[in-house]
């Protein structure tokens, strides 16, 4: 039953989550910023609305992917790397609570729907899922905020979420279409050392042809 629930992950899709992984912290450190420049006058945590954004490269690696565990491993990436770097975003120690957070929902929510969770409204769900709890950690961590305001910050971070989940769907299914994300095809084209393969022909054996 866990050989065909967990599926073993390829170099391929490690570097896939380490991608969305990186994407995600870089798009976080110059999103958050600015955004806060809005949201601060109002004592609104900037990552409630800018969360839609570097929050869709979580659903998006569980959408290239589309193994089990991929969306954790996603955030995990991601708190290692805040964690270690101390960049901007880092928790210290609690980026593992806040980073994973999203992560785990995100995992939950699959499980709970099954064979929807790579639809459109899969990944809107998802977007959802990842910033309302991406929000109510850092909330819980460091903000506090009164019942009031928490609300309104969760009700943010849902609508941007939800959007965010979209753009990811959109951007899945454009790099799907191309085809830059199907591994048989890409391990084909760089696979160079393949015997008999007509369009390799030794130049001594050509020579002796001639």
């Amino acid at each position: 039953m866990f050989e065909k629930k967990f599926e073993k992950l390829t170099l391929f899709d490690l570097v896939t989550i380490a991608m969305m992984a990186a994407l995600g912290i870089a798009v976080k450190v110059v999103l958050v910023p600015l955004v806060h420049v809005i949201t601060g006058p109002f004592f609104i945590p900037g990552g409630s609305i800018s969360g839609g954004i570097y929050m869709l490269f979580i659903v998006l690696g569980a959408m290239l992917v589309k193994k089990t565990g991929a969306a954790v491993l996603v955030c995990l990436v991601q708190a290692i790397l805040v964690t270690v770097t101390g960049t901007m975003g880092s928790h210290g120690i609690m980026s593992m609570l806040t980073y994973l957070m999203p992560g785990i929902g995100v995992e939950m929510l699959y499980f709970l729907i099954g064979k929807y969770k790579y639809t459109k409204g899969g990944c809107f769900s998802a977007g959802v899922v990842a910033n309302v709890l991406g929000s109510f950690g850092v909330n819980f961590v460091f903000f506090r905020l009164p019942l009031i305001p928490l609300l309104l910050t969760l009700s943010l971070s849902a609508l941007s979420g939800g959007l965010g989940g979209l753009l990811a769907y959109a951007i899945a299914n454009q790099v799907n279409r191309l085809g830059s994300f199907n591994e048989p095809e890409l391990m084909e084209e760089i696979d160079i050392s393949r015997s008999g393969d007509p369009g390799l022909v030794d130049p001594a054996e050509k020579t002796n042809h001639e």
